[in-house]
């Protein structure tokens, strides 16, 4: 199968922002009555306000009506749901079909999803998105705020009472700097916007020290040479156009006792590979990503085949994951099962 290209530039395209959130002192219109508002929004932990790609978005209680757009990721319904939220979403479009994270894909799938059709970009067009009456929506990257993709824009949804965000580097739509510390980024804004910081907190220091015990245990061995890849999936004109060149895979490599064979073939997130390119490079492991695919490990199988050349053919070093190397809250499980495929005996 080929994945249409609106959904594979979405997926090449994501998100450069800073983030900051901090108390006002404005009026807490739910405050105690008898001039006690400031100190019930104190206790509140409200209004927050996050510098969120340049547009200041201000929250003055948790949103309830929340509205996740497709922008091929999974990493803020995820982040909602390991952060307790999944309540508050009454349209969910993100789906890789399948998550290291037992239960994920189920819970994902059992989610609200507005009855809303979908443009040709697979997401929320503009009618729809208003008259789903959503008081946040969440996007991957700004593409998903495009005026000129049929989209809401920002101002736009803030007339009707709706905050907006745009995840970590997804301003730019360059995924290219994107690591690890991204993904700690949407858990701690999350936490944030829904008074959930302690829950977040928490996450965050479990997946760092879980990472950092993985790290631990490869710490100066060979760093075998991998290739990272959508399963299935046509990105470009070259038959390995889903091959991964920067971003937070590299980050999820690295920490795993990995590097990636083919970092310098691209100054973008995404390499457009030919056959020739690929045959002529070592390539010790693969990983495969399964976007919506149900059997990516069949088609690691095929390119080890294809490829007998490769170390990764002649020692059968693969494995396919799914959500947990991408941004979200799980890129642990991809640093643990990856270390324990080039690193077997040390994990």
């Amino acid at each position: 199968m080929s994945t249409k290209r609106p959904v594979a530039a979405a997926l090449a395209g994501a998100l450069c922002l800073i983030t900051t959130a901090c108390a006002g002192s404005s009026t807490d219109k739910d405050g105690a009555p008898g001039g006690n508002a400031s100190a019930a929004a104190a206790r509140s932990g409200y209004p927050v306000t996050l510098d969120n790609c340049g547009v200041p978005e201000k929250f003055t209680k948790a949103p309830g009506r929340v509205v996740v757009m497709n922008g091929a990721s999974v990493a803020e319904v995820s982040t909602l749901l390991a952060l307790g939220l999944g309540d508050k979403i009454v349209a969910n479009q993100q789906s890789y079909g399948m998550s290291e994270v037992p239960g994920r894909a189920q819970a994902i799938k059992a989610l609200p999803n507005g009855d809303v059709k979908l443009n040709d970009a697979y997401d929320i067009p503009r009618e729809a998105m208003i008259g789903l009456r959503p008081d946040l929506v969440l996007s991957t990257t700004s593409y998903g705020f495009d005026e000129k993709n049929g989209f809401a824009t920002r101002e736009q949804l803030e007339q009707i009472g709706a905050n907006t965000y745009v995840s970590p580097q997804g301003c730019d739509q360059d995924t290219s700097r994107m690591t690890i510390a991204d993904s700690y980024t949407l858990l701690r804004d999350m936490g944030r916007i829904f008074h959930a910081g302690d829950r977040a907190e928490k996450l965050i220091a479990a997946l760092e020290k879980s990472i950092a015990d993985v790290s631990a245990k490869v710490k100066g061995e060979k760093k075998p040479k991998v290739m990272v890849l959508f399963s299935n999936m046509a990105m470009g004109g070259n038959d390995f156009s889903s091959v991964v060149a920067k971003g937070i895979y590299n980050d999820i490599l690295a920490k795993a006792g990995g590097s990636n064979a083919f970092e310098n073939a691209s100054k973008t997130s995404f390499a457009d590979l030919s056959k020739e390119k690929v045959a002529a490079t070592d390539v010790d492991a693969l990983v495969v990503i399964g976007y919506n695919d149900p059997d990516p490990a069949a088609y690691a199988r095929k390119l080890l085949k294809e490829f007998p050349q490769w170390p990764a053919a002649k020692n059968k070093k693969y494995v396919a994951l799914s959500d947990s190397m991408y941004l979200g809250p799980s890129n642990d499980l991809a640093v643990q099962k990856i270390a324990e495929m080039l690193h077997p005996g040390k994990v």
